[in-house]
């Protein structure tokens, strides 16, 4: 068995193998040398081809590279792209908003120019308003001029007093100035005085009594509701002559007519009734007065008394201006009184 393979073995080598003839030997051998430089030339270019192809495709893994850079930085770029374009808009509105804020400083670099021009012409305005106080016909000037007029005033009301004089009654046939009621005084009834009744008071030898203007009946005496309407009558017309002196308005104008003396509402605020007199509204020049009259008119007392109670509140408002507080809503003659005797008083003036 092994001589078979052997033999086997051998044939297949001698298959293989090719017998040369000498003569053919130098062909051969240089067919197979040029096959061999051929075949070492064919490596060679092989082994360059494949050089320049690792060089190509090194070439294009870098230009893959570089590209896929490329693309990174053009999305930066548009990236940056839109935010410089935000950044514009938002330049531009900033702009637009500084423009504008410039504008408005502006225009109040303006009005503070303006402001201060009017502060500097006011502020010398008042220096020179300063200085013509401080001159011969400045304050000094003026407070000659108020007591003058004070004393006019005071000259005035003196004769009013002379007219009406008010009086206090201390018998049936005896009478004297009401010397109780302090003309020094400013703050109206002196603490520990108690207001004198009305009924003790005349003006020009008449008294003047309330109880009738309250209630009226058939056996009131007809002379005394006279004598109280004149009464009232002379105390308004010494209460307009004096506001006309004092150059007071008064609340309450009156419409004079000796005894039939009437007194204007212009806003009563409820209908006046004879036990309450003080919700008093102010008046106003666009609604229609109401007229009041301060004596009786048939049986209705409600009228008249709400006509002394706004009388009085008149003698309350002249009070008030020369710094003197009324003795009480109920005290016509004795607020008068305490009226002149302020007015008539060495205060008043040097006040």
């Amino acid at each position: 068995m092994e001589s078979k393979k052997k033999k086997s073995v051998e044939i297949s080598k001698d298959e293989k193998l090719k017998i040369i003839k000498w003569d053919d030997f130098q062909q051969e051998l240089a067919r197979l040398s040029s096959l061999s430089s051929a075949l070492n030339e064919a490596n060679h270019n092989k082994s360059l081809i494949q050089d320049k192809l690792n060089y190509h495709l090194q070439l294009e893994e870098e230009s893959l590279s570089r590209s896929n850079k490329l693309d990174e930085m053009r999305e930066k770029l548009e990236a940056r792209k839109l935010v410089m374009g935000n950044m514009s808009m938002q330049s531009k509105v900033v702009q637009e908003k500084s423009k504008k804020q410039e504008e408005q400083l502006n225009s109040e670099i303006r009005s503070l120019l303006m402001a201060g021009t009017s502060l500097s012409v006011a502020s010398r305005s008042l220096q020179e308003a300063n200085n013509s106080l401080g001159g011969e016909r400045g304050y000094v000037h003026l407070r000659n001029l108020q007591k003058l007029l004070r004393v006019r005033q005071q000259f005035m009301v003196s004769q009013i007093s002379l007219l009406y004089p008010v009086k206090l009654v201390t018998g049936q046939t005896r009478e004297q100035e009401l010397d109780s009621f302090s003309s020094s005084s400013k703050s109206g009834n002196p603490s520990g005085l108690k207001p004198l009744d009305a009924g003790s008071l005349t003006i020009s030898g008449l008294h003047l009594t309330v109880l009738p203007f309250k209630k009226m009946s058939f056996f009131t005496d007809k002379k005394e509701v006279q004598s109280s309407a004149t009464a009232l009558g002379y105390v308004a017309h010494a209460v307009s002559l004096i506001a006309f002196y004092l150059e007071i308005p008064l609340r309450y104008p009156l419409r004079l007519g000796g005894s039939r003396t009437y007194i204007c509402d212009y806003a009563p605020s409820v209908e006046p009734t004879s036990s309450d007199f003080t919700s008093i509204s102010l008046p106003s020049s666009s609604s229609k007065p109401m007229e009041f009259p301060l004596f009786l008119e048939g049986q209705d007392t409600t009228r008249s008394a709400y006509a002394v109670f706004l009388l009085n509140k008149d003698l309350e408002q002249l009070l008030n201006f020369i710094g003197v507080e009324s003795l009480g809503p109920r005290h016509v003659l004795a607020n008068l009184k305490e009226l002149l005797n302020n007015i008539l008083s060495p205060e008043y003036i040097n006040t």
